[in-house]
């Protein structure tokens, strides 16, 4: 982990969801891929919906074991 001047933890930088939805978003608008909007921003809310699901099988793990 890298610390800035204060101690503080640094940020990363765009990381890889984010260089893969600029490089979706540049071949859109250079037509090289025809694909709709959804699909080329799909790195931006894959890891949203994942969370998601996520969610929702702790929820309903939680509420079978709680009614056991």
């Amino acid at each position: 982990m890298r610390l800035n001047n204060r101690g503080e933890a640094a940020g990363g930088g765009i990381g890889f969801l984010g260089l893969l939805t600029i490089v979706f978003i540049v071949m859109k608008l250079t037509g090289f891929i025809t694909w709709s909007w959804l699909w080329v921003l799909s790195p931006i809310w894959l890891p949203i919906a994942v969370a998601g699901v996520g969610i929702v099988l702790v929820y309903i793990l939680g509420v079978i074991f709680h009614w056991r």
